[in-house]
């Protein structure tokens, strides 16, 4: 039996230099660690920004084994600077496995809820597997770009045929990566905004303290660290915006928006394509397009990646309390009130809306909305409260 596993729980940006060169040892050893959420930097900017941020550092013979960034709720913990922390998981010593099932107990919480946990863990229960798609650019551009014309043509030839159009009507495209013009920083957020109010989805960006990190990651980027946003440029109109996150040389596409009266020239698109261009020529081999379901993404991308989501349970909490949610979800939508799709669907509107709302009013009235916003898109409404219930006690 192995020594246990003791925890001190520091600020989130209160690293020591010997545990950071330890931290950047253990991600630069294992591909699971191959994003820039990963780097002890957006960690340290994160700590500044987030609320309830805190840092847990595992040791085990005396020895740090691994670290945990995360955030608290109340008696929850989520990863730190959830909603917008697309991976996450402990960073750990070479060999050693500490796995989803384990993040409660460790951090003394009753839940910590998972939106990309990208180390080990069980799928069961609420907790779900979910794929991530990539583009490897690693043998440059050119032969990235060659072998994807050759399986989509037809897409390929499409978004060219898009470029020549947009050049046509409004003038010469290029793009440019800014991190001292703000206005474009803003403009990018009000479009998203726009977007969640069409969209009846919970504005990430409402309760601020979001926003602030994101121009913190812009702002105390470095050379191979931090947020960039590239603008794509139509004569001298400005037509889509994407703020993407860089760690060495992987990059994460991470916030996009575009200005509706250029969407007929996928506008986004290209603004990808020409980012991607640009970083491999600057070192970038790898870029993460986040989870899987927009339909486009499999033009561009050639891997795939596993992560889990979903809520894991301290071993304290009741099991009584676990029976109750088992009556309320119904796997097969047949015995409980709520189905399973329905389910995963509320589970990931609540941890979105407990991650940026830190009031109970504030989370009181994005339930609300939210519930109100499942209700005109045709879901019972009682079941959705009835659940809306449920997770409340439980997370």
């Amino acid at each position: 039996m192995g020594r246990p596993i003791t925890v001190d729980i520091i600020g989130a940006d209160a690293l020591t230099p010997s545990e950071r060169a330890l931290w950047l040892e253990w991600i630069a050893a294992d591909p699971v660690y191959e994003s820039p959420f990963f780097h002890p930097d957006f960690t340290a900017i994160a700590g500044q920004v987030a609320p309830g941020a805190r840092l847990a550092v595992l040791h085990q013979g005396g020895k740090v084994v691994g670290f945990l960034p995360h955030q608290r709720r109340g008696g929850a913990a989520q990863p730190l600077a959830a909603p917008l922390n697309d991976y996450h998981g402990v960073i750990a010593a070479p060999g050693q496995q500490i796995g989803l099932d384990a993040a409660p107990d460790l951090l003394e919480a009753r839940s910590f809820t998972a939106t990309g946990w990208a180390g080990p863990a069980r799928a069961g229960g609420p907790v779900t597997r979910a794929r991530t798609l990539l583009a490897d650019v690693s043998a440059g551009w050119d032969t990235y770009y060659a072998a994807r014309k050759a399986a989509f043509p037809k897409f390929l030839k499409d978004k060219e045929r898009a470029r020549r159009s947009l050049e046509r009507d409004l003038g010469p495209v290029r793009v440019e990566t800014t991190s001292s013009d703000l206005s474009h920083f803003d403009r990018l957020i009000a479009l998203k905004q726009d977007q969640y109010r069409r969209s009846r989805r919970h504005d990430i960006f409402d309760c601020g303290w979001t926003v602030e990190l994101l121009r913190a990651l812009m702002t105390q980027a470095a050379p191979t660290f931090g947020a960039r946003l590239a603008v794509l440029y139509a004569g001298d109109r400005p037509m889509a915006y994407e703020l993407g996150l860089r760690g060495g040389g992987h990059y994460h596409f991470w916030v996009p928006a575009y200005e509706e009266e250029g969407a007929r020239y996928s506008p986004g698109m290209l603004l990808s394509m020409d980012t991607m261009k640009a970083g491999a020529a600057e070192g970038v081999s790898l870029y993460d397009f986040g989870f899987e379901g927009e339909a486009y993404k499999k033009y561009f991308c050639d891997l795939t990646r596993t992560v889990f989501e979903g809520p894991a349970l301290s071993s304290g909490l009741s099991a009584g309390l676990a029976r109750t949610m088992s009556e309320v979800v119904s796997p097969d939508g047949g015995r409980g009130l709520v189905p399973a799709a329905l389910a995963q669907s509320v589970r990931r509107r609540w941890a979105v809306i407990d991650a940026c709302e830190t009031t109970t009013l504030g989370r009181v009235r994005a339930l609300g909305a939210a519930a109100s916003a499942m209700a005109g898109r045709g879901r019972n409404p009682l079941s959705t409260g009835a659940l809306l219930a449920a997770t409340l006690c439980c997370l």
